[in-house]
């Protein structure tokens, strides 16, 4: 290590005591897919006790209500986990933000529920590197800036919230309350296995279209029907015109039908959207009035349009550039090579962006095979990225200022 002052050092001896691979075996144990209430339950009870260590006010919080459109068109409201916020020395002169989820893509009924370490030392497991781990390394690097004489300089919120694999509509809106006033942020999704960490991201918007139609017998009248199979047909071949080198379109599924012998009154069209920029957010929101119109005209149906562009395009904007060579610089003098990338995945890192506040979130583990059986973390990579977040961390603290 070069450059470091003897607090610093101090700071990285701290996070090599800290027992992160044991929290990320405890903790991957424990299913936490998305829409398992009671694991998320019994996760985030573990992660109060864990970061209940750290000084100020912890809570678990209920977020805001969210819609789900079933395969016969009909809306609920999905029930989510809590999420886990925790405030420190609000009035500290230096403020930033640090997020992570404690869902996992991985349902309480899926296959791939244990833990292996590989023969290259690798642990496989569910939400090792999906970011059981991001977790772990968090709270390490908080641990070693409490027990910094620089600690009263910086305070923090961590939002640790149960729905980020599936859109984060419950907590985005405590997320962007939590980033009000930071300097900077932190996001705790994994980095790659080389430890290039992702750059800019593009923005994302998830659509179900429900088309009503009429059915009448296939044979007998079918002409007094309206074939909502079609129209739902006609409306993802015209959407999936708009893609362009900075518009990604995915029809990704059409729920409806039924007997042969019956025209199809009803059908809903799953689509999503990847703008690169703002731009083409605003584009392709004209095009869906306008095309869901003109299908609906055109077929003789009713179109009812839920979902949004719910995480907007995340640039490098200069803000980011300086914590992005801040944490790079960080890196250099604990011997790490730090490098960025852009990337089409999408995280809470877009919604951060979004308030204006420079963030890197990608400050996790070195893992791969993410959203897979095959996902693994690199367990030697977990004092590594305690270590560079800590340093980063009292960087901000020493300079006020990015």
């Amino acid at each position: 290590m070069v450059g470091i002052t003897n607090e610093e050092r101090a700071a990285v001896a701290h996070v090599a005591t800290a027992p992160m691979l044991a929290q990320v075996e405890a903790w991957a144990a424990i299913n936490s897919g998305t829409r398992n209430l009671s694991g998320l339950a019994q996760m985030a009870d573990r992660l109060v006790a864990a970061f209940s260590i750290l000084p100020g006010n912890i809570a678990l919080v209920a977020g805001d209500t969210a819609q789900s459109v079933g395969a016969d068109g009909s809306v609920t409201v999905l029930d989510h986990g809590k999420h886990l916020h925790l405030v420190v020395r609000p009035d500290a002169p230096v403020q930033i933000l640090l997020t992570g989820h404690m869902d996992t893509v991985y349902p309480v009924d899926h296959a791939f529920q244990t833990l292996t370490t590989l023969p290259d030392r690798t642990l496989n497991g569910p939400g090792v590197a999906d970011m059981k781990s991001g977790l772990a390394v968090m709270l390490a690097a908080l641990s070693a800036v409490e027990a910094s004489p620089l600690a009263p300089r910086i305070g923090y919120e961590v939002v640790i919230n149960s729905d980020e694999e599936t859109g984060s509509f419950s907590s985005s809106a405590l997320i962007a309350r939590a980033a009000r006033g930071k300097i900077a942020a932190l996001t705790y999704e994994p980095a790659l296995p080389d430890g290039t960490l992702a750059g800019a991201r593009g923005g994302t918007g998830n659509f179900s279209i429900v088309v009503t139609g009429k059915s009448a017998h296939a044979g007998r009248n079918p002409d007094e029907g309206r074939n909502a199979i079609v129209a739902a047909s006609d409306l993802a071949v015209r959407l999936f015109a708009l893609r362009s080198p900075t518009l990604a379109v995915n029809p990704a599924r059409i729920d409806g039908g039924g007997p042969n012998n019956v025209v199809p009154d009803h059908a809903v069209l799953r689509i999503n959207f990847r703008p690169a920029d703002h731009a083409e957010i605003t584009r392709a929101q004209a095009a869906l009035d306008r095309i869901t119109a003109e299908v609906a005209a055109a077929h003789d149906v009713f179109i009812a349009v839920h979902g949004s562009f719910n995480r907007p395009p995340k640039p490098i904007d200069p803000g980011a550039a300086k914590l992005f060579t801040l944490v790079k610089e960080c890196g250099a003098d604990l011997g790490l090579d730090i490098a960025w990338r852009a990337t089409g995945g999408v995280c809470d890192g877009n919604t951060i962006a979004a308030c204006g506040v420079p963030v890197v979130d990608t400050m996790g583990a070195r893992g791969g095979a993410i959203h897979s059986p095959d996902e693994f973390l690199i367990v030697e990579s977990l004092p590594e990225r305690a270590a560079l977040s800590a340093l980063t961390i009292l960087r901000i603290a020493q300079r006020g200022a990015l």
